[in-house]
């Protein structure tokens, strides 16, 4: 027998849409609109724009660009059902306003917290004030150059070299199967141990030959895509009753979060007792430095680590998924990789056996891969890792613009859109082209990086709370981009003229995956 409050909420989930779908059609059914206001959504009463934001949710990022790419000021107010507005933003000046000119007055807010504060606790990208100064204090210790060199000699390394060449050079050898791979999983799988060996001194193992399963790495994609959906649902009041009744999807973000929290605790619980038996600090990961910090506290320190996991795990994967299949997509872009990728070995080899004292480090050898960091920084200007980020108005304001914005409403920048705006990229925007990052040293003969204005390219953040990880996340990206593209073509395996979609929840993936054939490079490429 069905339970009657789940029978109940059944119901409710079933008719409401029916009967709320009716009442808009008979009263208010949309006017014909002329060509001249096509182009942007008409705004109901008490509806706002829910008509366009409902016929648009399953393109979500789509539509947020084409309506930035109509705006004249590259802004416009979403209203919402019988909601605050929202005004979406893709102008470098709104941008530089909420993340720094008037930084104070634009946080995470309330209305943002709810959303992801089953998953993510008070974790750094869940608060503000002193809570987010703290964990950032904190945090900025492990990414000085001491510590980044050691990530990428030893961790991104070992993981590659151990882990990810060997899978691989299976793939392109046949081993039995068909050498097909969905790369976007071998990435993911590839950063998830990264990032846990960084996070918790802990390795997942996760990137074995295997493939194997892994609960705590299911359970965290679970919790991550249904806590993005809360945060981009057009009825907040929809989950908000299935997580009352316990149903549904709210249940099961509440099981795979009981499951990423024991695994935490867990982990927690064992670093204490080493940290007790031994307080050097020799092999540092965040948890040990939060711990002998004096939080001893275990859901405090359990919501830090769980946000920098999700913090180091989809973003690079995300970031190198797409970055593989552009490359593999534009030949000339991969030549030019290759060819500085050879370069780069060779000048180290030269000066290690020349005893200067600065060959053969591989940290080295990454960081003057400028080619490549424009490559990858290409790749993020059009599949940005995180698309949209929001903040709240603590307090009544007027941006640039000119829009006025009232206490409690949300401002969101969208560096996906912003990458497709010919206002700051010129005409050739679609063009996956790296060379836009670079300029041409004649009298050294070499390409310099020219970076961008971070507010017209905010894939990291910018101001206050730009990302501490920016770099580390280019080092591991470049390291990977230098061992597999040395040895390994990455192709495609799918149909002439197949264009990817990209989704997004809290981070971006490649709908179903990226599936590809692993072909090894002649040595002497």
């Amino acid at each position: 027998m069905v339970p009657l409050p789940s029978f109940l909420a059944s119901t409710f989930f079933l008719i409401f849409p029916l009967i709320f779908s009716v009442v808009i059609f008979l009263i208010l059914r949309p006017k014909r609109k002329s060509i001249e206001t096509r182009k942007l959504p008409r705004s109901y009463p008490l509806l706002g724009t829910y008509l366009a934001a409902s016929a648009n949710k399953h393109r979500r990022n789509q539509w947020f660009t084409e309506l930035l790419q109509n705006s004249p000021s590259s802004t416009f107010v979403i209203k919402h059902l019988l909601g605050p507005r929202q005004i979406l933003t893709g102008n470098p000046a709104v941008v530089q306003h909420i993340l720094k000119s008037n930084f104070p007055n634009f946080g995470k807010g309330d209305a943002f917290r709810v959303n992801v504060t089953d998953f993510l606790g008070d974790g750094i990208f869940a608060v503000d004030g002193q809570a987010w100064k703290f964990q950032r204090q904190v945090a900025s210790h492990e990414f000085n150059a001491k510590s980044l060199r050691k990530f990428v000699e030893t961790v991104v390394d070992a993981e590659l070299h151990a882990r990810l060449i060997p899978i691989l050079a299976g793939a392109a050898a046949g081993d039995g199967g068909s050498g097909l791979l969905d790369f976007q999983d071998i990435l993911q799988r590839f950063a998830f141990d990264n990032i846990c060996k960084i996070a918790f001194g802990y390795d997942p193992a996760y990137l074995l030959p295997s493939l194997p399963e892994s609960k705590l790495a299911v359970a965290f994609d679970a919790a991550t895509k249904i806590t993005g959906e809360r945060s981009m649902s057009l009825i907040p009041l929809m989950w908000k009753i299935k997580k009352f009744f316990n149903v549904g999807s709210q249940r099961e973000l509440a099981e795979a979060v009981a499951v990423v929290r024991e695994f935490a605790l867990t982990v927690i619980r064992e670093k204490k007792k080493e940290l007790a038996e031994n307080s050097s600090l020799d092999s540092v990961d965040l948890l040990s430095r939060f711990l002998s910090s004096g939080h001893s506290d275990d859901k405090f320190v359990t919501d830090i680590v769980i946000s920098f996991v999700l913090a180091g795990r989809d973003t690079t994967s995300a970031a190198l998924t797409w970055f593989f299949w552009l490359v593999s997509t534009h030949p000339r872009v991969e030549r030019e990789i290759l060819s500085e990728i050879i370069s780069s070995e060779k000048k180290s080899s030269a000066a290690e056996e020349g005893g200067t004292g600065g060959g053969g480090s591989v940290y080295e050898e990454v960081k003057e891969m400028v080619y490549t960091h424009a490559a990858l920084c290409e790749s993020m200007r059009l599949y940005p890792p995180v698309p949209s980020d929001s903040k709240h108005a603590a307090n009544d304001d007027v941006l640039p613009n000119g829009t006025a914005v009232k206490k409690g409403e949300r401002v969101t920048y969208h560096p996906y859109a912003m990458g497709r705006l010919e206002v700051i990229w010129g005409k050739d925007w679609p063009e996956y082209r790296p060379e836009r990052w670079l300029k041409w040293d004649e009298a050294a003969k070499k390409w310099s990086f020219v970076a961008r204005d971070p507010y017209s390219y905010p894939v990291f953040q910018a101001g206050p709370r730009i990302c501490l990880g920016k770099e580390m996340a280019f080092l591991q990206m470049k390291r990977v981009v230098a061992g597999v593209v040395r040895r390994f073509r990455v192709v495609p395996a799918v149909d002439e003229g197949f264009n990817p979609v990209f989704l997004s929840y809290l981070t971006a993936k490649m709908k179903g995956g990226f599936p590809v054939k692993i072909h090894e490079r002649s040595i002497n490429c």
